[in-house]
C-alpha cells in the first residue's frame, strides 16, 4: 500500500486505490497529468487550495470534495468536473464507492485554522487500510481518537504540529506507517523528518516520502 502513497510537496498527495486515483491538496504540481478520480480539499489556504494546481489533475470525470464552507469558491471548477461534494467535519460517507471519514482539522494553541471554520482531515479507506490525512492541524481531542493504519501529519510548525508534537500524536494513535508531510518549505526545515522518526517509538514505521520541497 506504501507503493501506491506519493507526497510530492506540502500536503500535496497522490494515492492510487482500487476505486482510481485519489489527490489531496495538489500543490505545485510539476507535472499536468489529469489523472485524478477523485480531489480531496482539507481547507481554503492557498497552499492547500490551488485552483491553477487542481486544473492539472482533474478530468472531466474527477469528483471534487471540499469542506462546506468552502463550496461557493469550489464552484469555480464546477463546470470542469463531475461532481463537488461538500463535507463538514466528523461525518462519514460513501462517495462514490470510495469510504471517507473526516475529521475536525483545526489549532488548539494558535490562531491560524480556527476550530468554526470547519475544515478537515480525511480518513480514506484504501485497499483495506485506513490511511488518515490529518490536513492542517494541532493534536486535537479528535486526532487522538483517531485509528488508523497509516498516518500522514504536518510536523513543520508554525501553522500545524511539530515534528515534536506530531511525534507524540503519532505514539498515541499507533498507526502501522506514519508519513511526515507539511515540511521543508514556507514552515519547517528538511531535517524535520528525520528529528519526526527519531522521536517515533516502535513498533510504528517512519517512511519519509516528500519528492521535492517548495
Amino acid at each position: 500500500m506504501l507503493d501506491n502513497i506519493e507526497v510530492f510537496t506540502q500536503n500535496s498527495i497522490r494515492i492510487r486505490s482500487e476505486h482510481g486515483t485519489i489527490y489531496v491538496d495538489p500543490f505545485r504540481m510539476k507535472e499536468e497529468p489529469h489523472d485524478a478520480d477523485y480531489v480531496l480539499i482539507t481547507h481554503s489556504h492557498a497552499d492547500h487550495f490551488s485552483i491553477e494546481d487542481i486544473r492539472k489533475v482533474i478530468k472531466a470525470e474527477s469528483i471534487l470534495v471540499v469542506p462546506a464552507r468552502m463550496e461557493d469558491d469550489a464552484g469555480e471548477l464546477g463546470a470542469e468536473v463531475k461532481d463537488i461534494v461538500t463535507v463538514k467535519p466528523g461525518i462519514s460517507k460513501e462517495i462514490n464507492g470510495l469510504a471517507v471519514e473526516t475529521v475536525p482539522a483545526y489549532n488548539t494553541i494558535k490562531p491560524f485554522h480556527p476550530r468554526r471554520a470547519e475544515w478537515v482531515g480525511y480518513i480514506l479507506t484504501v485497499n483495506g487500510k485506513r490511511i488518515y490525512i490529518a490536513g492542517d492541524t494541532g493534536a486535537t481531542k479528535e486526532a487522538k481518537q483517531v485509528k488508523c493504519d497509516i498516518a500522514l501529519l504536518p510536523i513543520g510548525g508554525t501553522l500545524t504540529l511539530d515534528a515534536r508534537r506530531a511525534a507524540d500524536l503519532t505514539n498515541l494513535i499507533k498507526p502501522e506507517y506514519a508519513i511526515p508531510v507539511h515540511y521543508g518549505g514556507s514552515v519547517g526545515k528538511k531535517s524535520d523528518g528525520k528529528t519526526f522518526a527519531s522521536l517515533v517509538k516502535e513498533p510504528v514505521k517512519v517512511v519519509e516520502k516528500i519528492q521535492y520541497f517548495e
